[in-house]
């Protein structure tokens, strides 16, 4: 069969037109596609100096937690070593001019405190001394940067020079 010219004219014109369709349909399509793609991107670019000075503030947050955290840590000694502090509250006991009755150190137990677990010395520091040496034995222990990580806990004095001072060693663990 063939075709007349004006037949083949009007089948090869549908033709490009078709064509045409097609290529501008794609072509809008990919045009909308760029379009949501560079609004995408403007969105991004105006988040981008919050999110990065954001970022910058977190870590130095994270740089300051963790100096916290290491200085935290340097206060507590990594264990409650009984023979160290036996010597140093004798010591302490003796700069005070009060006399240390007894010593004991029971074994550490555990106590946790929020994300922290701490080891702890539990003593009980019978003394004999005058009440202002009894004062001040109290005092050198809460203020001596060995003890820096102790809490006295109770004091019970009579008026005849003797005292109980309950304290806890705090110790940090790893």
């Amino acid at each position: 069969m063939k075709l007349g010219k004006k037949a083949s004219l009007v089948l090869g014109a549908v033709v490009i037109v078709a064509a045409l369709v097609v290529v501008g349909v794609f072509y809008s399509r990919q045009a909308g596609q760029m379009g949501d793609l560079n609004d995408r991107m403007d969105r991004a670019e105006i988040l981008l100096p919050g999110l990065t000075a954001s970022k910058n503030n977190l870590e130095d947050q994270l740089v300051s937690a963790q100096s916290l955290l290491e200085a935290s840590q340097a206060q507590f000694p990594a264990s409650v070593e009984s023979i160290e502090y036996g010597e140093y509250l004798f010591e302490i006991a003796d700069e005070c001019n009060v006399k240390l009755d007894s010593l004991s150190f029971p074994k550490p137990v555990a106590k946790r405190v929020g994300l922290v677990t701490y080891s702890v010395v539990s003593l009980t520091l019978p003394v004999t001394g005058t009440l202002d040496n009894i004062f001040l034995f109290i005092d050198t222990i809460r203020t001596d940067d060995r003890f820096a990580s102790t809490q006295v806990k109770t004091v019970s004095m009579n008026a005849g020079g003797k005292a109980t001072i309950s304290v806890d060693i705090y110790g940090y663990q790893r």
